[in-house]
């Protein structure tokens, strides 16, 4: 099914990559997202959907030092997010926490909560536990995965332990698992790799060549999804894990992203630099794989397609769900555009 946009916009000053849900806002529906300018000064704009539904609101506008290539926000902590960033020379990560009072009127300032300073190289990501109030985080460059410690009350964060990959293999991200606090997901050029971070050992991998973006069914604990660079979308069950149980045509350029719904474990949504977001169902389900293989059974599926978002005109990079209001997510192009969109007429019935 195709389809335009209905969606509420909203524009940043400059170009931007990345969008979070604020998780820990339990009033409001709310995303952080940064921009990407190497000659202005970058910004940080928290976005808050209206209570009738009808506009997408800053209600907070800070300065950021260097152009932002990742952001997450903490998941106990509304005021509280990580970035990696770089300086067009070197890159570098913080956490850092959003002043108060705040408002969009003037450029306030953020406080540096704590610097990520045991990177040398080009760092890819932070990721932060999914589970409780827990303090810790992870940090990963191209070849080293970081545990910390954070304290926001002392302003310090403290590794745990680090991790090579090995020289053969250079991180590109990865996700940490919802179901088992001790296990991430890193992707590499050659491989997906399962790290347990009680011994900071990689305990198994999937050998599959250029996997960009991968992500977790919140619902299904085995359920696992994964973006490659040739556009196409793989539902993997971890336990047999040789073969994908599906395949989704993704995108007609790179699939950049994909995200898990986290209340309805069907649907996925995928962005690509095809200027596309794509909503899928699929069936999170290893059992409806029969003696046919992943591709041949998805080729006799019904279309898996529900509706692609086409109203943008640059490449779509930026994707979230709202963890609040599970049926509405937020994309960002790299041309500062953010939509917010509702998938209610596509829910799965119950």
């Amino acid at each position: 099914m195709q389809g335009g946009s209905s969606g509420i916009g909203y524009g940043l000053k400059y170009q931007a990559r990345c969008i979070s849900d604020v998780k820990a806002d339990r009033d409001h529906t709310s995303f952080l997202t940064g921009t990407l300018s190497l000659k202005e000064e970058n910004e940080v704009h928290l976005l808050r959907l209206s209570s009738g539904g009808s506009e997408l609101i800053c209600v907070g506008l800070f300065s950021h030092p260097n152009e932002i290539w990742d952001l997450a926000s903490c998941p106990f902590d509304q005021r509280v997010f990580s970035t990696v960033f770089s300086t067009g020379d070197s890159y570098g990560a913080a956490i850092w926490q959003i002043p108060e009072p705040y408002g969009q009127s003037n450029s306030s300032t953020l406080e540096c909560v704590a610097s990520l300073d045991a990177h040398v190289g080009k760092i890819n990501c932070v990721l932060w536990c999914p589970s409780g109030k827990s303090d810790q985080l992870i940090s990963m460059d191209e070849q080293n995965l970081v545990l910390w410690s954070l304290d926001c009350s002392k302003r310090s964060a403290e590794v745990l332990s680090k991790e090579s990959a090995g020289m053969r293999h250079s991180l590109s991200g990865g996700a940490w698992n919802p179901h088992d606090v001790n296990s991430v997901a890193a992707t590499c050029e050659s491989s997906i790799q399962f790290w347990d971070l009680r011994t900071m050992k990689k305990v198994n991998s999937i050998e599959r060549a250029h996997v960009r973006n991968v992500d977790y069914n919140i619902k299904r604990e085995h359920i696992f999804v994964t973006a490659d660079d040739e556009s196409s979308i793989h539902v993997w069950d971890l336990r047999k894990a040789k073969v994908p149980v599906q395949e989704l045509p993704g995108h007609t350029h790179w699939t950049w992203a994909v995200r898990c719904n986290p209340e309805y474990e069907e649907l996925i949504l995928s962005v690509g630099t095809d200027s596309a977001v794509n909503l899928w169902f699929a069936s999170a389900s290893s059992e409806m794989k029969t003696s046919e293989s992943s591709v041949e059974a998805s080729r006799k599926r019904v279309n898996p397609l529900l509706n692609s978002y086409t109203d943008y005109e640059d490449s779509v990079y930026g994707l979230a769900w709202s963890s609040r209001e599970p049926w509405i997510f937020a994309s960002l192009s790299y041309d500062g555009r953010v939509v917010i969109e509702s998938v209610k007429p596509f829910l799965p019935r119950r």
